[in-house]
């Protein structure tokens, strides 16, 4: 979509006349950069809390721990697929491995009957 829009723009540039017609690239490559870090802050600030119970998520996802069919990693990032195929992703991990754990352990908890009626952090 990125390059589609640069493409339009070098060619109204060109269609007005503009001798400098590359300008239209690197405007968008620099809308793209902008638009990049105005959004890393609001991709940084999203957390989710594991609870004994489920993971509680950013914009008021949650996912029952029971309903998880399957935790992995992709590209430094958890990936949570429930039982209905609903798929979550929990971003910018240090170590996605040690959070796979986290989760796998609540899990085991739950299912052995260590986990309670009530969500505990």
């Amino acid at each position: 979509m990125a390059a589609i829009a640069m493409a339009i723009g070098m060619a109204i540039l060109w269609l007005i006349g503009n001798p400098h017609v590359w300008t239209g690239a690197v405007g968008g490559l620099f809308a793209i950069a902008v638009r990049a870090f105005y959004l890393a802050s609001d991709e940084l600030k999203q957390h989710w809390d594991l609870t004994n119970q489920r993971l509680l998520g950013p914009g008021g996802r949650e996912v029952e721990l029971g309903q998880i069919a399957e935790v992995r990693t992709i590209l430094g990032m958890v990936q949570i697929i429930t039982q209905a195929g609903d798929k979550h992703l929990i971003k910018n991990q240090a170590a996605p491995e040690q959070a796979i754990a986290q989760i796998e352990a609540a899990r085991g908890d739950l299912i052995s009957g260590g986990g309670t009626d009530r969500d505990t952090p």
